[in-house]
């Protein structure tokens, strides 16, 4: 995760270091300026700081490619400054300031206050209070938002009574190209001024008249606020350079109202120039004093700084969503005899990439594959090592391997990713004919089976260990699958905690399941999707230390009289007798109206499957909300649409297959193959 902007209490000043005390006060001296503030090159007629963190001969972005070097100041007041007695306001627009903050703002708006010296030490400390608290207050923002509003908040009316900021859109990411042409784009402009005073309080309210500034400022090549920004120090409004670039950068249409005083303060990234502040103050207030260029470079940095990563922060956030998103299936299939509702949920918020996964993958026969897994940590390297495994756990499934050899495999294949890549997995096949489930097990929680009528049980499947140890067999059993009973798969996120061990957490969740059960009567089973949002109620605040994933299935099953199955000679009469076959289950189950479609399509593909088979061929079907038809054989090459020519006699049963059917398909086993094709039993 990219590391935030933090206050740097505790470290020493760099304006502590010797070596970077002396130089300024000689060129003071040698200017005839105050031993605090750093000659600049022109004289004190430039009035201009450097921004500190920018280091001699760096690159600063600018439209026209140029890059400026200049020497670095450091605020009085950088962050380690004494304890926060006045700073930035703490409540929201509208609300109570606090003390310190409105005692400084109103020492700052009294032209005479704090004369002598005394006053100037006074002033000095309450700068240096200002700047720790403010420098602070931006660094807790999180995101980018959060930052400018820390700026915002710290800076008016403590430091100006209103602020504009200006961002680079787009904002680049990291080494990325800034896309061109230089376009900033206001952000955020803040202005609050003091109420007339209300007993003992000063009561900080928004003033309804901000001033007007052009929401877009396309930075020219070589004009006045490039030349600004290629400088990287803040400078007074009143200059010559700087009263262009402000009308260039507010639009001509909208100039600084007479007596206004600024303060324009580029805000420059690790990289480039990414936006620039405006500080401004109104006529009866005292003006902006030589210092505050340097306090509003020390805002300037640590506002940049903490877009930068902010920004980086983002784009990484963004990539770990994507990431997760893609890893997990966008939506679960809903084969015949099942219905299918999962969850997933990361172990927090700022860490929304894991390892857990789920998937349902058809196979033929009306089965459906139901996996969990879950792999050691919850990182990005965690996700991707998920992602690998759920592809060759689908591949596999495409195979129809029995469920003991897909979790072999998939140790294998853990094993060759590298050393420690492992996780545990319960992958089971449900088939909804038999009404009976294949459960394999890689060191995965035990799934629970809750039956119609309210009984939760958990299954006793072998424990099994975790893909990727290797070298190691895996079982599987066969169990029932009664109609109404609802399967749950989970991983160990769910029921394990610091506050509990895994076995604990089973018991609890195999109650909890039974008491949902309950609520719905012994001849109704529970809402399945309501059944997973009540699952996750029983998490505490203190268990969520790992992700969860959740797959519940609930079995409907196909009954038998819904079921037709004949074995047929790979000879010339096949096709013959497979139609009439069809023709009297049509019948049986009162679909007479796709006799025509139905002896067609089973006509051609049971005649290609008898040109290639050499044991007897199966045919299938199943009466659902889909007629299903299902004919296999044992040659393992699959059948390819293909265009037939004029002139040939074949190649035209797929094209049929294609048209007519609703969906088609065709799927490798073991030991053959099985073609498929659906129609809807209702027009």
């Amino acid at each position: 995760m990219t590391e935030h902007p933090t206050s740097h209490e505790g470290r020493q000043p760099l304006a502590a270091r010797p070596q970077e005390r002396a130089r300024p006060r000689q060129e003071a001296a040698a200017a005839g300026l105050p031993s605090d503030v750093p000659a600049q090159p022109g004289g004190p007629a430039d009035r201009t700081a450097t921004a500190p963190g920018t280091a001699p001969g760096t690159d600063t972005t600018v439209p026209n490619g140029t890059s400026g070097t200049s020497r670095t100041s450091n605020a009085p007041g950088t962050p380690g400054a004494p304890a926060e007695t006045a700073g930035p306001v703490a409540g929201p627009v509208g609300g109570v300031g606090a003390p310190g903050a409105v005692a400084v703002a109103v020492a700052a708006q009294s032209p005479g206050a704090g004369r002598g010296p005394d006053g100037a030490a006074r002033r000095e400390g309450e700068r240096l209070r200002f700047v720790g608290a403010a420098t602070r207050r931006i660094a807790r923002g999180l995101d980018l938002d959060e930052i400018v509003l820390g700026l915002c908040r710290a800076t008016v009316p403590t430091f100006s009574d209103e602020i504009l900021v200006y961002l680079r859109d787009p904002l680049p990411v990291g080494d990325e190209r800034p896309v061109a042409p230089f376009v900033l784009r206001l952000r955020r402009t803040d202005r609050l001024r003091l109420s007339e005073l209300e007993g003992e309080e000063l009561v900080l309210v928004p003033d309804p008249d901000p001033t007007p500034a052009a929401e877009l400022c396309e930075v020219r090549s070589g004009g006045a606020l490039a030349e600004v920004l290629r400088g990287v120090r803040p400078v007074f409004g009143d200059s010559a350079a700087a009263k262009t670039a402000l009308t260039e950068l507010l639009g001509p249409e909208h100039p600084l109202p007479g007596g206004l005083r600024a303060i324009l303060a580029p805000l420059r990234g690790r990289r480039r120039v990414i936006g620039a502040a405006v500080f401004l103050r109104r006529p009866e207030r005292a003006g902006f004093e030589p210092n505050d260029l340097l306090v509003a470079a020390q805002l300037a940095t640590h506002t940049a700084l903490g877009i930068d990563k902010a920004v980086l922060y983002g784009r990484e956030a963004y990539i770990a969503d994507e990431l997760q998103r893609t890893m997990l299936p966008d939506s679960l299939p809903q084969p015949t005899g099942v219905r299918l509702a999962s969850r997933y949920l990361p172990a927090a918020e700022t860490a929304r990439v894991g390892g857990d996964w789920y998937d349902a993958i058809p196979l033929p026969g009306s089965r459906v594959a139901l996996v969990v897994g879950d792999v050691m940590g919850h990182s990005m390297t965690s996700a991707a090592i998920m992602g690998q495994l759920r592809t060759t756990a689908q591949t596999l499934a495409g195979l129809d391997l029995p469920p003991q050899e897909v979790l072999h495999h998939l140790d294998e294949q853990a094993q060759r990713l590298g050393e420690n890549r492992m996780a545990t997995c319960m992958y089971a096949v449900y088939d909804p004919v038999s009404h009976r489930i294949t459960v394999a097990n890689a060191g995965h929680p035990p799934p629970i089976l809750l039956h119609l009528g309210g009984r939760a049980e958990v299954l006793r499947v072998p424990p099994g260990a975790p893909i990727g140890v290797g070298g190691v067999d895996f079982e599987a059993v066969e169990l029932d699958a009664p109609a109404g009973a609802t399967l749950l798969l989970y991983t160990d996120g769910l029921v394990e905690s610091r506050l509990r061990d895994v076995w604990t957490g089973i018991e609890q969740l195999r109650e909890r399941l039974a008491a949902t059960a309950q609520l719905t009567g012994p001849d109704h089973s529970p809402p399945l999707e309501a059944l997973c949002d009540d699952v996750l109620d029983m998490l505490g605040p203190g268990d969520r230390d790992d992700d969860i994933a959740l797959l519940a299935a609930r079995f409907e099953g196909i009954a038998p009289s819904d079921v037709a199955y004949w074995f047929l000679e790979p000879e010339d009469a096949a096709p013959g007798r497979a139609r009439r076959l069809a023709r009297r289950a049509l019948a049986r189950w009162d679909l007479e109206e796709l006799t025509d479609s139905v002896e067609l399509l089973i006509s051609e593909v049971v005649t290609n499957a008898v040109r290639y088979a050499e044991r007897p061929v199966t045919l299938r079907l199943l009466k659902t909300d889909v007629l299903r038809c299902e004919v296999g054989d044992d040659s393992p090459q699959l059948p390819r649409q293909r265009r037939a020519r004029d002139t040939d006699e074949g190649g035209r049963g797929l094209f049929l297959v294609n048209r007519l059917a609703r969906r088609w398909g065709a799927t490798r086993l073991s030991g053959g193959k099985v073609v498929w094709f659906e129609l809807a039993t209702r027009g």
